[in-house]
């Protein structure tokens, strides 16, 4: 099924799998614009705490688009799903595992050329290949900085979230959460890999300035090489700061042999500007679990550009439900302009 043609009929599923949307006041319907570069077209609850053979349909943490146009969804709780890209109805799961047959903390997702599944762990972390059934092919080089401590420099719960493939296919990207040890404050690392005949090999790394007190829970490339970064953070009580910056790493220094990164002089970090503020958008009718400055937002996790349409950027995004009560598996449909 060609890309357009799923990107369409998922538009209107997602329109159709929530009343919600509907529900909304008539200004929030004429104006969906988060800001001038993006506008939020709908959002389903649809899979909210619903499960699909004996697997539990939560804690998405990323999102692909396959090869036969269908949705994958990546769970932190080793888990693959498959869902319908109109009615995001699942339809198959696939267990994860480590090659001991231990549970991943499974956060990063790429659907290969081939078809078969990259997926980040953030626990050592890692990057293994898999099949479509789950079979572990091989695994990536790790640089040792970025190993958790004490065996490197990063801390538990903050290495590799997000991973996605330049274009061409020929170098892999994956973005670290959380700052290295001895890095400023904010800094995290962008590490990449270059293709070859036999697999993957370490390439550049790159510095990537969060804003104060938020984490890169993802990251997707665009046509052009540039990258989609989300940065999100949360304040109990509060609720989520959920922010989507444009980036370019094409002038960014290497750091890969930089120990510390700490805003010296000589050392280009990746360039960024915002594109939305999550929290501007309209509520279209959403309603939330716990506090939020936006009854919209939730722990957004997982992203996917899926097309485009009328020169802008279909994105996908997906909240992470920590499989708890006070929070929502959500589904949010944006068109980008960069």
């Amino acid at each position: 099924m060609r890309l357009r043609t799923v990107l369409a009929t998922f538009t209107a599923g997602l329109a159709a799998a929530t009343s919600l949307v509907a529900a909304g006041p008539a200004s929030a319907q004429q104006n969906r614009a988060c800001s001038p570069a993006v506008t939020l077209d709908g959002f389903s609850d649809a899979l909210d705490k619903t499960s699909y053979d004996g697997t539990f349909v939560g804690n998405l943490s990323a999102l692909a688009v396959d090869r036969d146009g269908s949705l994958a969804a990546l769970s932190d709780r080793s888990a693959l799903l498959g869902l319908d890209a109109r009615t995001l109805a699942p339809e198959s799961a696939v267990a994860l595992a480590d090659e001991s047959g231990a549970a991943l903390d499974s956060e990063g997702l790429v659907v290969d050329r081939d078809g078969t599944r990259l997926i980040t762990s953030e626990t050592e972390p890692s990057v293994r290949r898999y099949s479509a059934t789950g079979e572990i092919l091989d695994r990536l080089p790790v640089p040792d900085s970025l190993r958790v401590a004490p065996a490197g420099r990063a801390v538990s719960n903050g290495t590799f979230e997000g991973l996605t493939l330049l274009p061409g296919g020929r170098t892999l990207l994956a973005s670290m959460e959380y700052p290295l040890s001895g890095d400023g404050a904010d800094t995290v690392r962008f590490q990449t890999w270059k293709r070859t005949s036999t697999g993957f090999r370490l390439a550049a790394q790159y510095a990537y300035r969060a804003d104060a007190g938020l984490g890169v829970p993802e990251v997707q490339a665009i046509p052009d090489g540039r990258l989609l970064v989300l940065e999100r953070g949360f304040t109990s009580g509060v609720g989520n700061t959920v922010r989507l910056y444009l980036a370019d790493p094409r002038r960014a220094t290497d750091t890969s042999g930089i120990e510390n990164v700490t805003g010296q002089d000589g050392v280009r970090p990746v360039a960024k500007t915002l594109l939305a503020d999550l929290v501007t958008c309209p509520t279209l009718g959403a309603t939330a679990k716990q506090a939020q400055p936006n009854p919209l937002l939730d722990n957004i996790e997982g992203m996917v550009v899926t097309g485009r349409s009328g020169g802008a950027l279909k994105v996908l995004l997906v909240s992470d439900d920590n499989q708890n009560a006070a929070q929502t598996t959500r589904f949010y449909s944006l068109r980008v302009r960069v």
